[in-house]
């Protein structure tokens, strides 16, 4: 008889993301993640002031530290006044409390808006202008623009605002998450006696109005939704007095607290926590300049907030709306256009790329190469040989619009066996994953939701496929979501590969995750939370014996975060040995770059572009006479805590030398990097490097956009003999090439 516990769910205070304060802290040892995660938006932000980014870019570039800080307190905030409130007081690995971290984020974030006021006002704005490109103030719009200002209120905002009033007859309204309001303080003309009243901005109208011009003009004129709402305010409080308006956003906390141990069906409780973090409670209030002090104190009040919770921007701006500004379709102010490319070995549109992956392992890098041709293509492949017999895959963030999902149901459809993993609890994407599972399972496709207690990470797919001499097994192993979208901005590696022992890890690990397997122990893959953390470990003790011995040592890793303090340690260790440890960090780091015995053999580097990096890349020199003998690992962790104790994820080693080759370069270019890369320092900030020759005016984007041209010319040269005629199927960016 199969069993199945039933329990009540408790509901409780989320315990603290990590449990690395059960390690006893060296005082000064590590950086605070939070005030390293917020030196990463810096960094973020000097891309908008950077001139030499072109000028829309810096204008997104301002958007995104924006969309950044907002994630932020959402998260990060959130969960360390949840630790407060559950009056969890053990400190940080750097020895700071949940009340000296808020505090020292205040300090951060207000110096960071004031400098992001700047930036806008004193520079991107006197330069969109000289772009023909006004975001105007009521008061700067002839009369001509007046009229069309109101008309286009009268006729799109007007019937569609809702004011909503705060009297004995009305409590006080539902402010949503991140809604940008406005606080109007009202009197009535006969009694002595003030109200308070909101109208919220709109969302589903654009935050910008373009002013046409009255006669042929290149110029672009603007004016935001909020400055029309708030010059006609009055239209709707008709008879009573206007006396202030004072624009708002409040963050609420994005924390969802679900112990999935202790509940019998994970999407009603993850969809009723969705619910309840849209009255989540109220993590920051942000005002306009100058705020009126009665609308201030009782928006405090009744969100029960405290003056450390407020801040007052520097001006009077919602800086996420310029994104209508950044997406202007003008060419010459953006980055230069780019098309991911067919990879060399896939050119072959006609070829079976089962019997390509089959003869070979094959590496892409995305966005440099094309998502569609390689990732699409093999999983469409798939679906559409009819002696596949099985598709099994895992889903984080698939997004809107995933061009995978209808190849899946299609899979179904055509009665193949299709399991689909997919993490319900990827945050901010948990409705779009419960939408997409429904939508799988009506289909017919097996969908899966993991180990309980743990998220599943790992970016996978195996297919396995009859052939002459028995069941062959094919498979990706990405750094990256299987999302389309995303595959386009940022930078990830895949690996497809035939290899039999890794297919037969993969088989090993979905029996894991979809059914009871306790096998901890792989051939090829390395996999968390079984043996990840504890191989990743034992390779640096490796490189520290290999030194000691006199023999070649080196340890190189490229991720996104870098965060468990027992791997800090370990690094640091080694590189107190002598081995040199080059770390290439996009975001927070706590190990700090220049710890005792360090100076010379630890660097940490970071790099900011027009793409976000976010391949992770590990590489150990085990004792090879020459880089390409070590050994090289790709896949989904970066190094914190929570990847490697509570979430599944794989790394996969590269095994063909060829394929070594492009990983080093890789690695290669983002050290030596002087356009695009930060530097750690010893003072927990970072310093941007400054180029020394005019080779160094290239960062390593741009490089590595510029080696995939190349090689893919030296492709088709190859293949047709120095004939470079492209057919229809190529895209443009590949008939530029010619």
């Amino acid at each position: 008889m199969i069993t199945k516990k039933r329990s009540p769910r408790k509901r409780r205070s989320k315990k603290p993301e990590s449990e690395q304060a059960i390690i006893p802290l060296v005082p000064g040892e590590f950086v605070n993640r939070e005030l390293s995660w917020l030196e990463f938006n810096k960094r973020v932000l000097a891309e908008a002031k950077d001139e030499r980014n072109p000028l829309l870019e810096r204008v997104r570039f301002l958007t995104i530290f924006t969309s950044n800080l907002d994630e932020f307190f959402m998260n990060r905030v959130g969960g360390l006044k949840q630790r407060i409130s559950a009056g969890f007081a053990s400190p940080s690995p750097d020895g700071l409390s949940a009340h000296n971290q808020l505090e020292a984020i205040r300090t951060v974030v207000v110096s960071l808006l004031q400098e992001q006021a700047s930036c806008y006002f004193s520079v991107l704005k006197p330069e969109l202008e000289k772009q023909h490109i006004h975001i105007l103030a009521w008061e700067q719009l002839n009369e001509a623009e007046k009229l069309q200002a109101t008309q286009y209120y009268q006729t799109n905002v007007f019937p569609i605002l809702t004011p909503q009033a705060v009297d004995p007859g009305h409590p006080f309204p539902f402010i949503s998450n991140l809604s940008v309001s406005l606080g109007v303080l009202l009197s009535h003309p006969d009694r002595d006696e003030q109200l308070f009243a909101r109208v919220k901005v709109p969302s589903v109208l654009p935050r910008f109005v373009r002013l046409e011009a009255s006669s042929p003009s290149i110029e672009f004129r603007f004016i935001s939704l909020a400055n029309i709402i708030a010059q006609h305010v009055s239209s709707l409080f008709p008879g009573m007095v206007v006396q202030s308006i004072m624009p708002f956003r409040v963050t609420r906390n994005a924390e969802i607290d679900v112990d999935d141990y202790e509940v019998e069906d994970l999407v009603e409780v993850i969809e009723e926590e969705l619910r309840e973090r849209r009255f989540a409670k109220v993590v920051r209030l942000e005002l306009g300049p100058n705020p009126h002090p009665l609308i201030r104190r009782f928006l405090l009040e009744e969100m029960e907030l405290s003056d450390f919770d407020v801040y007052e921007l520097p001006v009077d701006f919602d800086y996420l709306s310029i994104r209508e500004i950044a997406d202007l379709n003008i060419a010459r102010l953006k980055y230069e256009a780019w098309s991911p490319l067919t990879p060399p070995v896939l050119m072959d549109e006609d070829a079976n790329i089962l019997s390509l992956i089959r003869s070979g392992d094959i590496l892409v890098h995305h966005p440099y190469e094309s998502f569609s041709s390689s990732v699409e293509r093999f999983l469409r492949a798939a679906v559409e040989d009819p002696k596949v017999l099985a598709i099994k895959m895992t889903l984080y963030r698939a997004g809107d619009k995933s061009s995978l999902v209808p190849l899946l149901i299609r899979a179904a459809e055509l009665e193949k066996h299709v399991v689909c993993l997919i993490e319900l609890k990827a945050h901010f994407d948990e409705a779009r994953n419960i939408h997409l599972a429904q939508s799988l399972e009506d289909a017919g496709v097996h969908v899966m939701y993991g180990v309980l207690g743990l998220k599943t990470h790992a970016k996978v797919i195996l297919v396995a496929r009859q052939e002459p001499d028995g069941i062959r097994c094919y498979s990706h192993i990405g750094t990256g979501n299987y999302n389309p979208t995303t595959a386009r901005v940022y930078t990830d590696l895949g690996l497809f590969t035939a290899n039999p022992e890794i297919c037969e890890d993969l088989v090993e690990l979905f029996n894991y995750l979809t059914g009871r397997s306790l096998k901890r122990e792989y051939k090829q893959l390395i996999i968390s939370p079984h043996n990840m953390k504890e191989r990743i470990l034992k390779m640096i003790d490796r490189e520290i014996l290999n030194h000691q011995a006199g023999k070649p040592a080196h340890i190189v890793a490229k991720m996104n975060s870098l965060e468990d303090v027992v791997v800090c340690r370990a690094l640091t260790k080694a590189a107190q040995a002598g081995v040199p440890v080059d770390l290439i960090v996009r975001g927070l780091c706590v190990l700090k770059a220049a710890g005792p015995g360090t100076k010379e053999h630890l660097r940490v580097v970071s790099v900011i572009g027009r793409f976000l990096e976010h391949s992770r890349l590990v590489y150990f020199r085990n004792a090879g006479a020459a880089p390409l003998d070590g050994e090289f690992y790709l896949g989904s962790a970066d190094l914190m805590y929570r990847n490697l104790h509570r979430r599944v994820e794989v790394l996969t080693p590269i095994i063909e030398r060829t394929l070594k080759e492009r990983c080093w370069e890789i690695l290669s270019l983002c050290l030596a990097d002087r356009r695009q890369v930060w530097e750690l320092l010893p003072s927990g900030h970072y310093e941007r490097l400054a180029p020394t020759n005019e080779k160094d005016s290239n960062g390593v984007q741009q490089q590595l956009m510029r080696t995939t041209k190349d090689r893919i010319k030296q492709a088709y040269g190859a293949m047709h003999e120095g004939m470079m005629s492209l057919g229809d199927g190529q895209s443009e960016a590949e008939r530029e090439l010619t």
